[in-house]
């Protein structure tokens, strides 16, 4: 995945000369996960621009650039440090359109690693894509595999309005794809239903989507035919796919890494209650992280969803009469 992104931001920045990239040591070093290497020495200094430790003028500087006409794809290093640029994300970047009446729009791109797995240290393993998902005017986007994270990156940076696209850091590394020039741009906005079955919906994005799979594979072998949705974009949620499947299959399992407690699981939980009760031949289930701060390397394992426990709760909405 994080060649992907590597290759998305190349092709972008060759077709179009307005893309720049700025951020925490993304030029000489190429970012914490080399995400941004070689494209300094590729493109110069000018659109690879290396910055302070300061969130807040990156995200404030991003603005003024997209107001004025470039398309600025900004890295924040870890997620768990976007809370100074949040002022500018919220009350300036996704209310410019509004504001201006539509004279003005910010087509600019905050990239940023998120989620655990890593062992890393505290700050650094955040999933708090609810927050974001909240804000009227901000797009959320979070890919699941190198493909995705390429066709999606590509339409963000197209995008005239403000795109945080997350990057499930535990998975740079973890899935192979062929990815090159030629492979296809994704529509956002929209969930990729990766499998299709009838007797369950299994729901989930980002990083999960790989404990998801693996679930699906095992729960197959036990006869249940699985559909798996990707849901991509988090905001705006794409509910016709999501209440499509639930309704064929009358089951579902959300799965995420995010605390349980108010996150995108419970709003797609919420939807399907209001437009599909009727459809639904079991509770909804969901499979999350706990309302905690993610742990240190030794419990991590245990907070984030495995493939055990979603075929666990996968059973019990099965087995539901």
């Amino acid at each position: 995945m994080v060649e992907a992104i590597n290759l998305a931001l190349d092709h972008a920045m060759k077709k179009d000369p307005d893309v720049v990239l700025l951020g925490e040591d993304i030029g000489v070093n190429g970012g914490v996960f080399r995400a941004t290497q070689g494209l300094r020495d590729k493109y110069g200094l000018k659109r690879v621009m290396d910055t302070p430790l300061a969130e807040t003028l990156i995200a404030g500087i991003s603005v003024g650039m997209a107001a004025q006409g470039l398309k600025p794809v900004a890295e924040i290093q870890f997620m768990g440090f976007i809370f100074p640029a949040m002022e500018q994300l919220i009350c300036h970047a996704a209310r410019m359109r509004n504001r201006t009446r539509g004279r003005l729009t910010s087509p600019m791109v905050v990239r940023a690693p998120f989620g655990g797995g890593i062992h890393a240290p505290e700050h650094h393993s955040e999933s708090t894509e609810a927050l974001f998902a909240h804000i009227p005017g901000l797009r959320v986007v979070i890919p699941s595999s190198p493909v995705r994270a390429y066709g999606l990156l590509r339409s963000a940076i197209n995008e005239p309005d403000p795109v945080l696209f997350l990057e499930p850091k535990r998975i740079y590394r973890a899935v192979k794809q062929e990815v090159s020039e030629n492979t296809a741009l994704l529509p956002l906005d929209k969930c990729f239903t990766l499998k299709e079955g009838n007797d369950l919906t299994l729901i989930s994005w980002g990083a999960s989507v790989s404990e998801t799979l693996q679930a699906s594979k095992t729960l197959e072998q036990y006869g249940v035919s699985v559909e798996v949705i990707d849901v991509a974009t988090i905001k705006p949620l794409d509910m016709e796919t999501i209440l499509t499947s639930v309704r064929k299959t009358g089951r579902c399992v959300i799965i995420h890494e995010a605390c349980r407690s108010f996150g995108v699981g419970a709003e797609i939980a919420a939807e399907i209650a209001c437009e599909a009760l009727m459809d639904l031949k079991a509770p909804i289930e969901r499979v999350t992280g706990y309302d905690t701060t993610m742990p240190y390397y030794r419990m991590e394992d245990h907070y984030l969803p495995q493939p055990d426990d979603i075929i666990k709760a996968s059973l019990k909405t099965l087995a539901y009469h």
